[in-house]
């Protein structure tokens, strides 16, 4: 069963020279970067950091360069955004345009949406929110109640949503909506629209987290009027839009390296002392890591080919989100004296006990993807 396959990818002499080029550029850019704000990994935001990215050409890498883009391939974007993460970047400002709302555009948009917008994303200089969570319909996506309404001039939208990661320094969100209430299946009447953050109308409110951040915004529509040539794609295409998206968003490294500065910052505070028992947890997630990224990679490589493995997306995502939320844990159970007296290994532990309950939510619930799973390999 083709669900099932995931094709080992080697690495290329250029993509390995690649990777050089990025760690010597992060060892001086964020150097001075304290290990705890490394945790944020690509929950971060730094937008003058985006913009030197934009100028060494590591976003919008794999698009046409008639739209700002690299034409490089996507294991070598795959090799800027691990080296990204592993290392702490902070890269939320630019993430989501870079990673699938650019790539939506390149597929959905009107010749008019791509040339405005994609080189802006590809210099850094343009960001991008989802607007797929209601409340009520965060994992039931299909229960969306967002409407919007034709009418002279444009669409009327009215409707609110939830957990929209970094709302509030987004310059546009790619939203999904109920254009056809009388849509005979539940997947069907929905369309996407690119809509301006900034349009009368639309009002973003802050979400804070149990640590005091502010990364999610409830997003409200209120008779907000957007133009005609803002529907993104087909009317009524708009659940196939979304589930060619989440390929990307679910099977990057990104889910899984999440927890990756903690387990660095296990092996650097314990030293040459690390007990047994350390030893043996880091060396068990170490091996875990190795075999997710293989997975992950595996997919990158199919996306370049041109396939479809949405269902080993899934499968990534849900793996990930299992390590992820256990580095803490078996952080949190080791006893070595060294670890206990690091500030930097304490402080990122803590930050991450916070975080990573929500691991296993963005991107979709883990109860929900195992169904999909599930029905993936004909075991439902």
């Amino acid at each position: 069963m083709t669900a099932r396959r995931f094709p080992l990818v080697a690495e290329s002499a250029e993509a390995a020279a690649l990777r050089k080029d990025v760690r010597e550029f992060l060892a001086v850019e964020i150097a001075d970067r304290p290990p705890v704000k490394r945790a944020e990994t690509w929950t971060g935001a730094d937008p003058s950091f985006s913009a030197k990215l934009g100028a060494r050409g590591w976003l919008g890498m794999t698009w046409p360069k008639r739209y700002g883009g690299h034409e490089r391939s996507a294991l070598e974007r795959y090799v800027v955004i691990e080296e990204l993460l592993a290392a702490g970047a902070p890269v939320a400002a630019h993430w989501i345009a870079d990673r699938q709302s650019g790539p939506t555009l390149l597929r959905f948009g009107t010749e008019a949406q791509r040339s405005k917008i994609l080189p802006a994303i590809a210099r850094g200089e343009c960001f991008f929110c989802i607007g797929m969570s209601e409340p009520d319909a965060g994992s039931d996506l299909a229960a969306v109640r967002t409407r919007a309404v034709r009418e002279s001039g444009g669409w009327r939208i009215n409707g609110t949503k939830l957990w929209t990661t970094n709302g509030h320094l987004a310059h546009y969100m790619i939203l999904l909506a109920r254009t056809d209430s009388n849509a005979e299946g539940r997947h069907d009447g929905l369309s996407q629209f690119l809509v301006d953050m900034k349009a009368p109308g639309v009002t973003v409110r802050p979400i804070y987290a149990l640590s005091g951040e502010h990364e999610f915004n409830e997003v409200h529509f209120e008779d907000a009027l957007v133009p005609e040539d803002a529907l993104l794609g087909q009317e009524g295409e708009g659940w196939k839009q979304v589930m060619s998206e989440l390929a990307h968003e679910r099977s990057g490294p990104e889910r899984f390296l999440s927890s990756f500065i903690l387990m660095a910052e296990m092996a650097r505070a314990a030293g040459p002392g690390l007990s047994d028992r350390a030893a043996e947890a880091l060396g068990r997630l170490a091996a875990h890591v190795a075999v997710l990224r293989a997975m992950s990679r595996s997919v990158a490589g199919q996306l370049e080919q041109g396939g479809d493995p949405s269902l080993q997306a899934v499968i990534v995502k849900d793996l990930g989100a299992v390590l992820e939320q256990e580095i803490p844990e078996v952080a949190r159970s080791l006893t070595d004296p060294a670890l206990w007296a690091d500030p930097d290994f304490r402080a990122v532990l803590s930050y991450l006990t916070l975080n990573s309950v929500a691991f296993s939510l963005r991107g979709g619930a883990r109860e929900i993807l195992r169904g999909i799973i599930a029905r993936g390999l004909g075991l439902r």
